[in-house]
């Protein structure tokens, strides 16, 4: 980073450089996420472009749409992070790790992860602002203090937030490089065929309902999923345990939906619900949420550069559907 200075921020810290010919004709919020080396991400240097805080050429640009051109100088005022001002509230959490830089918790289903229209409190972001006295990285800005990734409100798993903006810096990059390890254990209604593959398919918003997302021809963005079959039941559902090579919103629920396996409870991504046959289906259908729940995460610390990996068994309730359905496609197997 270059030492000079030219922001309005005592602290503040200034990035310079130009545009190479392989990113010449980009938007300039895309050109500089990808040259920026401390890891801000695209919404956050878009938000830096519109406070007037980036030059091209020795001009503000405010607008982070504008084209940038081979070899055009680019500089970054980046501000000392901001206090977040959220209202810390005291929601018990279940803490896997914690140390003065991060904090791993067990985040249960129903806990959603940040403020936003329709979740003004209640949420992950509150309960980690009362448990960390505050002690959380603004780089996620006033609603997202500390948060560097996320799970859907009723996916349930573990997650890491970071306490420092180094922190997070840090455990951005390692997301963005796609060097954390994240597994999850789903069951679906039906069986994959086959038993073990790749689902790769770009992701972007459901041409037919923007509320969605879905696997797109264009326009969407590169993902993903590593599946593979760990138990079925009877012909109709399975324990399908997922891995991410790439992080998109709703990435699992898309991509198994898109196999013909949709998840048990999804409502968004699954199949309208049928009058329940029998008990296994029943149990099916009785399952209040997506049945989805992340029980590895692993990374490297940002500050020892450890390696942390962390484990646990399934979410009680997802363990309670999976014997459910053994029991009831073991009775049907001998009813056979």
């Amino acid at each position: 980073m270059s030492g000079t200075k030219f922001g309005m921020d005592t602290g503040s810290e200034s990035f310079e450089t130009h545009v190479p010919p392989g990113l010449a004709g980009e938007r300039l919020d895309r050109a500089l996420a990808a040259l920026h080396p401390a890891g801000l991400s695209r919404s956050r240097l878009k938000a830096l472009i519109e406070e007037g805080r980036v030059r091209v050429a020795g001009a503000t640009i405010t607008e982070p749409s504008r084209k940038v051109k081979a070899g055009d100088p680019l500089a970054v005022d980046v501000p000392p992070a901001r206090a977040a001002h959220q209202e810390a509230q005291d929601i018990a959490l279940a803490v896997a790790f914690e140390d003065p830089h991060l904090i791993v918790i067990d985040k249960p289903a129903g806990l959603v992860v940040h403020p936003a229209p329709g979740n003004a409190g209640g949420t992950l972001v509150n309960a980690l602002l009362a448990h960390c006295r505050g002690s959380l990285s603004g780089i996620g800005g006033v609603e997202r203090p500390g948060i560097v990734h996320r799970l859907d409100k009723d996916t349930s798993g573990l997650m890491v937030a970071a306490k420092t903006d180094r922190a997070h810096r840090h455990l951005a990059a390692q997301f963005a490089r796609h060097d954390v390890e994240r597994l999850y254990a789903a069951v679906v209604r039906g069986v994959p065929r086959p038993a073990e593959g790749d689902v790769e398919g770009a992701i972007g918003r459901d041409p037919k309902n923007r509320k969605k997302m879905a696997v797109v021809r264009a326009g969407g963005k590169a993902a993903r999923t590593h599946y593979r079959t760990l138990e079925r039941f009877s012909d109709r559902a399975a324990l399908v345990e997922c891995r991410l090579a790439t992080g998109r919103t709703h990435q699992i629920r898309v991509h198994l939906s898109a196999l013909g396996c949709p998840l048990v409870g999804d409502a968004t991504y699954g199949r309208r619900p049928r009058t329940p046959a029998d008990a296994l289906d029943a149990a099916m259908a009785a399952f209040p949420r997506q049945a989805l729940d992340a029980f590895v995460l692993g990374f490297e610390h940002p500050e020892t550069g450890e390696k942390l990996r962390f484990e646990r068994a399934y979410a009680a309730d997802l363990e309670a559907l999976r014997a459910k359905l053994a029991a009831e496609a073991k009775h049907l197997g001998m009813r056979r």
